[in-house]
């Protein structure tokens, strides 16, 4: 980064920061009552201190993993998760875990210590940190779940999903509401089972019979998650979307794409022709880097194409991005 960039970097923090001090004073003539100026302050407090906590791993892609505390040593989805939080940590992924028993501490089992992260939320039953993440620098704890939530999901690039109780589904559903409504980046949504297990066969089955008969969703919708039981196609899911996509933001009404490879002409063609629905009829076309993309120097040098996207069809874009991957 430039030294003019840096300024300039510097300027906007400082009006963003002056911003959150304006918005902390306002609250004193809004009404709130004294509750209320606590759960601010100690949700912010939280906010910064799972940044500080995550910042020097900014680099490196994760994988938030979810599924019931109440699972035994002795069950398959406990080694279920083991394994697939192994592969995937040995691909090069680092994993987040709500740090419980169960899944969460089969998950980080399997990933080891020093790949994993833990955010734990304080209850007065079941929650205790495991021993695998105890006392460690990248575990933290929470006192509110919408807070807990906030940093899953900001700091994942993938999600996945092991059998669990309500907290699982509840993680689950807001992840696809996230991903379907863009209110989060688009990332693989992986439910896995136990070799031949129904759990998720059968939750599929309620979403096509109950929400996709009747309309609720789109048929492109169900493309956003993945329904397997095997660790090794959960891993390729994952590792595959990242092959040659790489991050998206939206620069004014383009949806900048940066891949890792630059994009051949015959297939930006097929790409304008084959999702035209979704781009307005306009043309995906090969860009430079915009000038606000300078906060994120590391994508600087990563080519990247400009999409005139329509910002509800989610469901297709993930179509666009399997293309784009060569699946």
């Amino acid at each position: 980064m430039s030294g003019r960039d840096e300024k300039r970097r510097m300027q906007r923090a400082d009006k963003l920061i002056d911003d959150i001090v304006a918005t902390g004073r306002a609250l004193e003539t809004s009404g709130a009552s004294i509750g209320e100026l606590k759960l601010v302050s100690r949700a912010l407090e939280e906010m910064r201190t799972a940044i500080a906590m995550f910042a020097p791993y900014r680099g490196v892609r994760k994988v938030a993993t979810f599924g019931s505390a109440r699972t035994q040593e002795d069950d398959p989805y406990f080694r279920a998760a083991e394994q697939f939080s192994r592969a995937i940590a040995d691909a090069g992924f680092m994993v987040i875990t709500g740090a419980g028993g169960g899944i969460m501490e089969a998950c980080n089992r399997g990933a080891g210590r020093d790949r994993s992260f833990g955010i734990n939320i304080r209850l007065p039953f079941e929650q205790g940190a495991n021993p695998v993440l105890e006392g460690d620098a990248k575990l933290m704890s929470f006192n509110y779940f919408f807070t807990r939530k906030l940093f899953f999901i900001k700091e994942a690039h993938a999600v996945v999903l092991f059998p669990g109780g309500f907290g699982t589904h509840d993680e689950g559903f807001e992840t696809l509401t996230l991903i379907q409504t863009g209110k989060c980046q688009l990332m693989p949504l992986v439910l896995l089972d136990q070799p031949r297990g129904t759990y998720w066969k059968t939750w599929h089955r309620y979403i096509e019979e109950h929400l996709l008969r009747r309309g609720m969703i789109s048929p492109e919708d169900l493309g956003l998650y993945l329904v397997t039981d095997s660790v090794e196609t959960a891993v390729l899911e994952i590792a595959r979307f990242y092959r040659v996509f790489h991050s998206a933001r939206f620069v004014d009404d383009l949806l900048v794409l940066r891949t890792n490879l630059p994009l051949p002409p015959a297939l930006l063609a097929d790409l304008s022709r084959d999702f035209a629905d979704i781009l307005g009829g306009h043309a995906v076309e090969p860009c430079p880097p915009f000038a606000v993309e300078r906060d994120d120097p590391a994508t600087l040098n990563l080519p990247r194409v400009a999409l005139h996207f329509d910002r509800r069809s989610y469901g297709r874009f993930r179509q666009f991005i399997n293309r784009v991957n060569g699946v």
